[in-house]
């Protein structure tokens, strides 16, 4: 694929991506903005955060006046065709600077809307209202229409209190006191959503475009290869793998999809893998490098500031366990789907020269630091600092990937506008906790859950996951997650579910939304590279990731999964019963293992699977012993059948 229609297929799917491409002055205003709101986060870093007001509104006034630039009302608008070039209507640029003034409205009378405490003037509430207006329009260009309409319902909740049914009522909020509430507090725009995009998320997002210039990229293909590309159905192996590091970088599906996919996607229709197999295999593997440590999606920074009293490096740890039972169980099953047509791996040929791609292995220091320094107890920010600043050391040993000062203002650049989306999405998700904790909606619709669900667990848990896959079909992660962890995690949480284990548990299905027809985004990206049918790629991601609608459910239920309260023996028990568990379910689900597998065979194996997943010495052992029955029915079969071959040749 040209980096056209890369470009196309990216804005296609993912909003976030739809910018335009500005030339002549304005294309160096905005330029400047973006170095400019990168600059502002790395002082800020390195000097010490503003107060929290002040801090916050800055990040949303650059944010403003940058996607309005960049992100047109409408798709539509987004190329002159007439002229060829890409241009600002005058409503954009004005919008632009409005945003810019409400941003800054608080920074320019910081003191006296401190000392008036809450007694707003005209002006005031003028602003105010600008800034919730603006807000919703800039979600919407950037992020997408669900979770605009998602924040609206949410506001228009707050003000129609008295007029809703049942349970819902409440005594209604006033204008005034919707404004006051959203905009001159820390519980509406500038919450902690957004507090953790401008601080944590934007250096994170940084790190990922230097990374990027140095080209790591490229080489988290080129090592895949290396290190897969030999084995049977070498190129989807490939696509797994560098999906996983891809994601470390990249904190979107679709993104990971398209940049990754195609490189992989091609790879694999060549060698025999179905449109649809394809790409599915793609759009599990990007999606699911949101969950793979040290480095994940934007969401798991917002869930340190809302469980509170917990460090990065511990949902990171917790976290590690049920990604690699996520990435065995499709590197799995796309082995078992290869040894079922017969699929070979790359010839020597297609294959990169491995000297020359060892000797490159010091790229991946940056991010080997980054673990270093999360786990020797640095702080976030400060570990993402020291990420960027070896990004850059790293790049330079080499000639090909030194970065010069055009360089330099390019990952500035390329860094912040991949955080607009994050900024808008948070700044919206902000205005949901305000809704939230003004109406005391949380703990209403936490405990409707829990009535619903009979006081059940399960069916608790099966209610949240729906929750959280219909709120994510279409939402970005990190909006997904403020809502479902304002509003169903609480549901969890009042069963004694750790909390932990609760705000993973709507994290995961979150992600997974983007792979779960009807609406899988990330699925639908990858057929557009594959060119297979978008509802059937959506099935096979889904059948492939089946491992991220079992595991969060085994590590609510036995939090040893993720490190919890458990010893080093009791973890390789569970490393070793789950990683047998998902050969097991890898097998059913694609009814092959040394032979095809009959449908008795595959359902007993799914069966022994889940059993060996869920840590209890009981199901263990009972899954263990199918496992190793099936197993051996397995080989014995294989080798009658070899018998048989050698006697008739």
């Amino acid at each position: 694929m040209t980096d056209e229609e890369t470009q196309e297929l990216m804005a296609k799917f993912d909003p976030e991506a739809g910018h335009r491409r500005l030339t002549g002055i304005i294309g160096w205003i905005a330029l400047a903005g973006l170095v400019g709101f990168s600059v502002f986060q790395l002082y800020t870093a390195i000097f010490g955060v503003f107060t929290a007001q002040l801090q916050r509104s800055i990040h949303l006034a650059f944010a403003l006046g940058l996607i309005f630039l960049l992100f047109p009302a409408s798709k539509k608008k987004l190329r002159d065709k007439t002229k060829g070039k890409f241009q600002v209507a005058w409503y954009d640029a004005l919008l632009a600077l409005i945003g810019v003034y409400v941003g800054m409205y608080w920074p320019l009378n910081f003191d006296e809307l401190v000392f008036r405490v809450g007694r707003l003037t005209t002006l005031d509430l003028i602003v105010g209202l600008l800034a919730i207006l603006l807000v919703l329009e800039a979600t919407r260009r950037v992020v997408g229409l669900p979770i605009t309409v998602i924040t609206s319902i949410f506001l228009l909740y707050a003000y129609l209190g008295p007029y809703m049914p049942g349970f819902l009522q409440h005594r209604g909020l006033s204008i005034d006191r919707i404004i006051r509430s959203m905009y001159y507090t820390t519980e509406g725009i500038l919450g902690t959503p957004l507090g953790v995009s401008s601080t944590f998320i934007f250096l994170f997002l940084l790190f990922g475009a230097f990374l990027v210039k140095t080209g790591v990229g490229q080489y988290f293909n080129d090592l895949a290869l290396v290190i897969a590309g030999k084995r049977v159905g070498g190129p989807a192996k490939v696509a797994i793998f560098s999906s996983a590091l891809q994601g470390t970088i990249s904190g979107s599906s679709v993104a990971n999809v398209v940049t990754s996919g195609s490189f992989t996607i091609p790879m694999m229709k060549r060698l025999g893998y179905r449109k649809e197999f394809a790409g599915g295999v793609e759009a599990a593997a990007s999606t699911g490098g949101q969950l793979m440590p040290p480095i994940m999606g934007a969401a798991a920074f917002l869930m340190v500031e809302f469980i509170g009293g917990i460090t990065y490096w511990e949902i990171a740890k917790a976290a590690a366990i049920p990604a690699v039972l996520y990435f065995t169980g499709i590197w799995i099953m796309t082995h078992f789907e290869a040894k079922r047509i017969g699929l070979r791996g790359l010839t020597e040929d297609e294959m990169p020269n491995r000297k020359a791609v060892l000797a490159k292995i010091y790229l991946l220091f940056p991010i080997v630091a980054v673990i270093f320094f999360l786990m020797s107890g640095t702080s976030v920010t400060r570990a993402a600092l020291y990420a960027i600043l070896s990004a850059i050391v790293v790049g330079a040993i080499n000639k090909e990937t030194r970065m010069g000062i055009r360089d330099f203002i390019d990952a500035l650049a390329n860094g912040a506008r991949t955080a607009l989306g994050v900024a808008a999405a948070t700044a919206a998700a902000g205005m949901i906790v305000g809704v939230v904790t003004l109406t005391g909606l949380g703990l209403k619709l936490a405990n409707s859950l829990v009535s619903l669900s009979g006081e059940n667990l399960l069916l608790t848990l099966f209610f949240t996951m729906i929750a959280s896959l219909i709120l994510g079909m279409g939402s970005p992660t990190t909006a997904n997650y403020v809502i479902t962890s304002t509003i169903a995690a609480p549901a969890l949480i009042v069963l004694s579910v750790p909390e932990l284990s609760a705000h993973m548990f709507v994290f995961y299905f979150g992600i997974v939304a983007d792979i779960t027809p009807p609406v899988a985004l990330a699925a639908f990206a990858a057929a557009g590279v594959s060119g297979g049918e978008p509802l059937k790629t959506g099935v096979q991601s889904a059948k492939l990731a089946i491992a991220a609608f079992i595991i969060p459910y085994i590590f609510v239920l036995s939090p040893e999964l993720m490190m919890i309260d458990t010893t080093w023996q009791s973890l390789l028990w569970v490393l070793f019963t789950s990683l047998t568990g998902m050969i097991s379910i890898g097998a059913g689900m694609i009814g092959y293992w040394y032979r095809r597998t009959y449908l008795i065979e595959r359902i007993a194996a799914v069966a022994a699977g889940v059993m060996l997943i869920y840590p209890e010495g009981s199901t263990d052992l009972f899954g263990l012993g199918l496992f190793i029955g099936l197993l051996t029915l397995q080989f014995m079969i294989k080798l009658d059948d070899q018998k048989k071959q050698y006697i008739n040749a």
